[in-house]
């Protein structure tokens, strides 16, 4: 297992090469850049993309028809090219002095796309991830200011969902064909069809707008009267949950009880919303899986030998068939605490990593972009190297280097 584990980590060096490698040369193609989004800010806003052909190398040559040479000094632009690392200052042989773009005798040079590249790479691989252009704080200080809801939406959904999912694929795996193994499998077909963001409005419409409606039997006057935390200064509408927010703004001055509840009661609707359409992958992975095992020689045999059911469940299934079910554990964890937020975020006013690199897609602010790209892959790959370890733990019988 060692020698595999070595050989593994080995391979993260060129698949993450090659991930920065792909996105760097696609976004020198791609229209418009910092600097262009800089000139259309000073320039009142205008459209960023507008006569641009490619914004990657970022170059704007004097006496050119592009955006960014409107209204604007050359000097200027030559400095925005020097501070975003896209050109260097080079100085003429024999000058004294700190290079300056303001003396004669220096001027910009473009630094090539390759050289940007691996210059990048090296402080990438030093940790270092720079600063954004546009926030003027640290890569690394913004991701962390943005973990905590990422983190929240990522964990707690992807908790949620194999707690759920594994005991009702297993039952419906055992009571297959039944009228119980069909009406689960509508509902959680039907939840999977629904988008998260539309099921993510309908928990907001029900739960936490100002929409006033009645609860019929009497309920709505039971909760005025007996649970008045639920309602707002309107007391005829229910409002279960926050409307945004991780937590409250008096946060730090509950007790440690009262925070957990508050923090509970705010990640609620947002956590439902991002876990709904897990719930059908992994239920039906599940149930498929013990359902293959389940008709295997070594059960029949089991069965014979005069063990209980539960014991050849839990004790020989359970090893052999959650090996498929932990395989999908990244992919799912990875996805949700990176990738799946942006709506859900936004609907619920959470300012996370799904939001954070959005913008900083608009905006082309590369340090964030590439920065939070080579940290998210190569902690994605990382996570792959454990899940093969936890197969090992699982199921001490599969070895790893015999197949490599």
């Amino acid at each position: 297992m060692g020698a595999y584990i070595f050989k593994r980590l080995l391979l993260v060096i060129p698949t993450l090469l090659g991930i920065m490698i792909i996105n760097f040369a696609l976004i020198q193609f791609v229209p418009g850049g910092p600097i262009e989004q800089i000139i259309a800010q000073l320039e009142g806003g205008g459209d960023v993309f507008e006569g641009i052909s490619g914004g990657g190398s970022e170059i704007v040559e004097e006496g050119s028809d592009s955006v960014a040479s409107r209204g604007l000094p050359q000097e200027f632009l030559d400095e925005l090219q020097v501070e975003f690392n896209f050109s260097r200052i080079v100085c003429e042989a024999g000058f004294v002095g700190e290079p300056d773009l303001r003396a004669d005798e220096c001027s910009p040079v473009p630094i090539p796309a390759f050289e940007r590249f691996f210059l990048m790479m090296w402080d990438y691989v030093r940790f270092d991830f720079g600063d954004s252009y546009f926030r003027s704080v640290s890569v690394v200080d913004l991701v962390l200011e943005k973990m905590p809801v990422s983190i929240t939406l990522g964990l707690w959904s992807t908790l949620i969902a194999y707690m759920v999912s594994i005991p009702l694929g297993i039952k419906k795996a055992v009571r297959d064909g039944s009228s119980f193994d069909t009406w689960t499998s509508a509902a959680i077909i039907v939840g999977y069809a629904i988008p998260g963001f539309l099921f993510a409005i309908l928990l907001i419409v029900l739960f936490a707008s100002n929409n006033c409606f009645r609860l019929p039997f009497g309920i709505s006057d039971f909760l005025r009267e007996n649970v008045t935390w639920l309602y707002n200064s309107n007391p005829t509408c229910l409002r279960l949950f926050p409307l945004r927010g991780l937590t409250s703004s008096n946060f730090e001055d509950l007790s440690t009880w009262g925070q957990i509840k508050d923090y509970l009661h705010h990640i609620a609707l947002p956590v439902l919303a991002s876990t709904i359409s897990a719930f059908a992958t992994l239920t039906l992975l599940t149930k498929n899986s013990f359902l293959d095992e389940i008709k295997k020689q070594y059960v029949i045999t089991a069965k014979a030998k005069g063990l209980s059911e539960g014991r050849v469940l839990y004790g020989h299934v359970f090893r052999n068939a959650m090996l498929i079910v932990i395989s999908g554990f990244p992919a799912l964890f990875i996805g949700v605490f990176f990738g799946g937020s942006l709506i859900i975020e936004t609907l619920f006013s959470l300012d996370g990593l799904g939001r954070l690199g959005f913008e900083a897609t608009l905006q082309r602010d590369y340090p964030v972009m590439f920065g939070t790209l080579f940290a998210f892959s190569l902690m994605g790959l990382i996570v792959g190297i454990l899940t093969d370890i936890t197969y090992v733990l699982i199921d001490p019988r599969i070895d790893f280097e015999k197949r490599g």
